[in-house]
């Protein structure tokens, strides 16, 4: 890792430790709760309930990386992500805790009710002691393959919880007491706590709250960073399990349990980057005067940045994502084939102005992924045909003087539509499609038709990794997962021999939430 770090047997047992408790999940209402200025006391304890909560989460990652099947914990790129996990974890739990003041207390509860804390800080996340030998002798829900999200294609998110599959809440593990699930959730340190608080948001707030989501922030952010390239290096240790096994495919386990993996990735990589947003919109003490001064008890902020909470926006546009994705997708197309420009994409959106509350990050990856592939294989596809058809029009014309800029390609269409529970976008592309036989394969990690997938330097920049055109085979089947994420889906119908038809399915969340405060 470069640093020197290591996984310490002393460390291991503590994450096993954490590993043992149960996740306490945040809904989306709680996420878009703290509205697009939050109150700093309200970022304070949900700091709090950060610090405790996440450690559990990446404890669980560190312990399914180290029973990855067939092997697959073996590989060195596998063990680097784990170590990464585990490196996460320590600085989490080492966090020094926070001193609530009988001053303090008071502001964060005003009718003396504490919900994620006392006064003394009796939130210390290490007086759980009596259970450090729990992950050792008691089956973990977590991993029951009976409740394995994957296996049943009910995709557990790791923390956002959207829908809720209450038949799951009666199935125990074999071989585990009646009590021991309930006990588990009852020592976990974030049990009966929310994320979300309401505080006061017309005071101004003392220093040490300032320092301390300061500190969280930082932590997070340099978490963050650390595992920017998390996909990317376990699709390096897939890579280097298939050399080693001399296969060309994944088998069923190793694609279940990547299928798992990135979907719970997703949530912690969206549970952290909502609470660095929420950190940067807090109001600071001048600029909460100033706001109460000009505006009253309602603070200001941009004006464009108002529909945003965090990084989930309540008012998503997807025609104006639609186009962001067009032009980012034509651009690595035309600096990866030489082109001045793209083949056509046409945007159709009947119904204009269709506005749902989505995460747009999520939004622009998979519409991204989605075109890259059609605008790839339109001009693959399309480029043979085009240049034998010039050349049969032009005798005296040689292959290699043929420009490709001087090639017309059929365009691709990205029609969106709403409907009363879903708003779809369909991506049509005539780029020859794909046998149905493969239809099934490209749904599985590391299937590309590049012959030669990229590679990564043993220490590379993690920051700068781009993605590239094409080659690692994780766009569509991560595409699927971000859908799957929040209640959508992610569809594919081929023609072989002519085109493609993508359906991007996004559940409008908003008709099943709460009116936001």
């Amino acid at each position: 890792m470069g640093t020197g770090w290591s996984l310490t047997s002393v460390l291991r047992d503590k994450i096993l430790q954490y590993a043992a408790y149960k996740q306490t999940s945040i809904s989306l209402r709680q996420m878009v709760q703290f509205g697009p200025n939050p109150s700093p006391g309200s970022i304070f304890l949900a700091s709090q309930f950060i610090v405790e909560e996440l450690p559990i989460r990446l404890a669980l990652k560190v312990k399914d990386l180290e029973n990855a099947p067939s092997d697959l914990n073996k590989m060195p790129s596998t063990i680097k992500v784990k170590n990464w996990y585990a490196q996460s974890f320590q600085e989490l739990t080492e966090l020094p805790k926070p001193t609530i003041s009988p001053a303090l207390y008071k502001l964060l509860y005003p009718n003396g009710e504490s919900v994620n804390s006392g006064p003394n800080g009796a939130q210390n996340i290490n007086e759980a002691d009596t259970t450090e030998n729990i992950a050792k002798t008691e089956p973990i829900v977590a991993t029951n393959l009976d409740t394995n999200p994957a296996i049943n294609n009910i995709f557990s998110d790791d923390g956002i919880v959207i829908r809720h599959h209450h038949h799951h809440n009666n199935v125990s593990n074999p071989g585990q007491s009646p009590n021991s699930s309930s006990r588990l959730r009852s020592e976990s340190p974030t049990f009966g706590k929310t994320y979300y608080s309401s505080c006061p948001s017309n005071i101004v707030w003392p220093k040490e709250v300032y320092d301390y989501n300061r500190l969280v922030c930082d932590a997070l952010t340099k978490i963050k960073k650390r595992h920017d390239a998390t996909v990317a290096t376990m699709a390096q240790g897939v890579q280097e399990w298939k050399a080693e096994h001399k296969t060309v495919f994944v088998n069923s386990q190793i694609q279940t349990f990547l299928d798992r993996f990135y979907m719970s990735r997703i949530g912690i990589r969206m549970l952290m980057g909502q609470h660095i947003a929420l950190n940067m919109a807090q109001a600071s003490p001048t600029k909460q005067r100033i706001s109460s001064f000009l505006n009253g008890s309602n603070t200001g902020g941009n004006k464009n940045k108002s529909n945003y909470v965090g990084v989930i926006c309540i008012d998503c546009n997807v025609g104006e994502i639609a186009e962001d994705a067009i032009e980012t997708a034509k651009y690595i197309c035309e600096e990866y084939y030489g082109l001045f420009e793209a083949p056509e994409i046409q945007l159709i959106a009947p119904q204009n102005d269709i506005n749902f509350m989505y995460v747009p990050g999520h939004l622009i990856h998979m519409l991204f992924e989605t075109l890259k592939n059609s605008l790839r294989a339109t001009i693959e596809f399309h480029m043979p045909r085009l240049k034998a058809e010039m050349l049969a029009a032009n005798p005296k014309l040689k292959e290699e003087d043929i420009d490709i800029n001087d090639l017309t390609f059929p365009s691709i269409k990205v029609i969106i539509s709403e409907g009363d529970e879903d708003i779809a976008v369909k991506i049509s592309d005539e780029g020859g499609g794909i046998a149905r036989s493969e239809v099934p394969l490209i749904w599985t990690y590391l299937y590309t038709t590049v012959s030669e997938t990229p590679t990564l330097d043993a220490e590379y920049n993690q920051t700068s990794f781009k993605a590239p055109m094409a080659g690692f085979g994780y766009g569509l089947p991560i595409s699927r997962l971000y859908a799957q994420y929040f209640g959508g889906d992610l569809k594919l119908i081929s023609m072989e021999g002519y085109g493609t038809d993508v359906y991007l399915h996004l559940n409008k969340l908003s008709s099943s939430s709460e009116p936001l405060p």
